[in-house]
């Protein structure tokens, strides 16, 4: 809420460097929704992946981990947890399912906030519900040695501070002074600074990530689990994070650094989507120009089965799939139907 007061935020100035990050990730967004019309196979295979590594990576930031070999059909199958842990991955799993389906209708209020701790914290007490009791959040050094972070709002507060949070977001959001891409780090720093809630924030706040994405047609962690992307930067989310947080309860702090940290996670994980895209695409062009070829240059009448024993390293389903374009393109000639189907060159 702090970094919503209209003074605060006109006063907010990205540095060159910043700017161009920007620019990187609205470009990535284009090559995206490009991919999303040309390219759905690619990225409908990286999907039940993405999914895994979210509830996985997401969870063990918080030191909830549950064994490999359960992982998959506790997130992909219908497995019943069989402990506290797994019950935490699955809740986690169902908020992700909930995004992913629904999330032009999800809109940013505390009731939908509240909607996803209840299920990432599925089987808990208070899931769902603000917390009632005041806490700090702790960090200890390289002795050992504790110290106070940072002191989240009061529980008595919580409520207010969640709706004055959620309505300056969505004024901000169509109404802003700032590219919707800063709103949205703006109101994770501030969700985690007022930290709502007694146990699940992390994970609360990274499902909204997710959410205030997909809601500006950036479906990225569809397809690249943000959630690893941020673990395998946890030092750096966590050194933003205490930087512009500090006074934070003032608006006297520098989102700056959490801004950064936000902006460059999305631009790595839109750039291991690219690779994921062009390394997939360079494999399946390859055998899709070895078919094209060999069926361009057919003597007469041929087959299916007779391409398939010509390309044996490649699957029958991309072998149709380049009969069916060369169809299209009115190269070839189709009679029959089934296992009768023969073809010719036009």
């Amino acid at each position: 809420m702090h970094s919503f007061k209209p003074e605060f935020l006109k006063s907010i100035t990205l540095p060159l460097g910043m700017s161009w990050l920007l620019g990187e990730c609205m470009e990535a967004k284009g090559k995206q929704q490009l991919w999303e019309q040309k390219k759905p196979e690619i990225l409908k295979a990286l999907k039940d992946l993405a999914m895994i590594q979210s509830a996985e990576s997401s969870n063990r930031i918080e030191g909830i981990e549950v064994d490999r070999q359960r992982l998959k059909p506790l997130i992909l199958g219908k497995t019943i947890p069989q402990s506290r842990p797994e019950e935490e991955m699955m809740g986690y799993r169902h908020a992700l399912e909930l995004i992913h389906a629904k999330h032009e209708n999800l809109e940013i209020t505390p009731k939908t906030i509240q909607h996803l701790h209840h299920l990432a914290q599925e089987g808990a007490g208070d899931a769902g519900l603000w917390k009632t009791k005041n806490n700090e959040i702790i960090e200890f050094d390289s002795k050992g040695q504790r110290s106070i972070r940072f002191v989240p709002i009061e529980a008595k507060q919580i409520a207010l501070y969640m709706k004055q949070l959620c309505m300056a977001y969505r004024h901000e959001i169509k109404n802003t002074h700032q590219p919707s891409l800063v709103i949205c780090a703006l109101f994770i720093l501030d969700f985690l600074c007022i930290h709502p809630f007694r146990d699940g924030n992390g994970r609360v706040s990274r499902l909204l990530n997710l959410l205030l994405l997909y809601q500006q047609d950036i479906h990225v962690g569809k397809y690249i689990g943000l959630e690893r992307i941020i673990e395998e930067n946890k030092d750096a989310y966590y050194e933003a994070l205490k930087k512009s947080s500090k006074g934070w309860h003032e608006s006297n702090h520098d989102p700056l650094p959490w801004i950064n940290f936000f902006l460059s996670t999305l631009r790595l994980t839109y750039k291991e989507l690219a690779k994921k895209v062009e390394i997939t695409d360079s494999i399946r062009t390859g055998k899709g120009e070895i078919v094209k070829k060999t069926i361009l240059t057919q003597p007469g009448i041929f087959t299916l089965r007779d391409i398939q024993m010509q390309c044996p390293n490649v699957s029958s389903q991309m072998i149709k799939k380049v009969l069916n374009d060369l169809k299209k393109d009115k190269k070839l000639i189709l009679s029959g139907r089934g296992r009768s189907a023969q073809w010719k060159l036009r």
